[in-house]
């Protein structure tokens, strides 16, 4: 029994901290804070976009469920995005749009830049509808997100998009 116990308690003592190890990996670096084009006038972030089906972004917020679980690409403007680390952008179909869509990035595993406001965004992931709490919402707020429809106990329904990779393109 002591054996077993000793046992679990190495194997959770190791899986922890390789689990630790993984999200230092997942920091962004001084590099991928800041905006350098490449000569295409690109900046490429996370997996090359695939040829998965091309979805407007307001045809996915009249209908989010239609979209909900299938890998789509969809292209915008940034209207606003993280400015902590770079974690995440709200992407709209022109900086006038009222309702936007927040695109987070698989498993946290790449950034865009901080001063990334009014950059063309093309995006390949997979689109979500869900709830997030209360203390999720005010999270996201202190990092420059913003919600119009809050529900009466401060969570927020959100249509969401978790990107593959991404495609930023100089302001015009």
């Amino acid at each position: 029994m002591r054996i077993l116990l000793l046992l679990t308690f190495v194997f959770a003592f190791t899986f922890g901290a390789f689990a630790q190890e993984d999200m230092e990996k997942n920091k962004p670096t001084e590099a991928d804070k800041v905006a350098v084009f490449d000569s295409e006038g690109t900046i490429k972030r996370g997996a090359p976009l695939g040829d998965s089906e091309w979805v407007s972004l307001k045809n996915v917020m009249a209908t989010p469920e239609k979209f909900a679980g299938k890998t789509v690409r969809v292209d915008g403007v940034i209207v606003r995005s993280c400015k902590m680390e770079g974690c995440w952008m709200e992407l709209a179909p022109s900086m006038e749009s009222a309702t936007t869509v927040r695109v987070k990035f698989k498993e946290h595993g790449f950034f865009i830049p901080l001063k990334s406001e009014g950059f063309g965004a093309k995006a390949e992931g997979v689109f979500d509808v869900k709830v997030l709490s209360k203390e999720e919402a005010d999270h996201l707020v202190e990092d420059g997100a913003k919600f119009e429809n809050r529900n009466a106990d401060g969570s927020v329904t959100e249509i969401s998009f978790t990107a593959s990779g991404v495609v930023l393109t100089k302001a015009e």
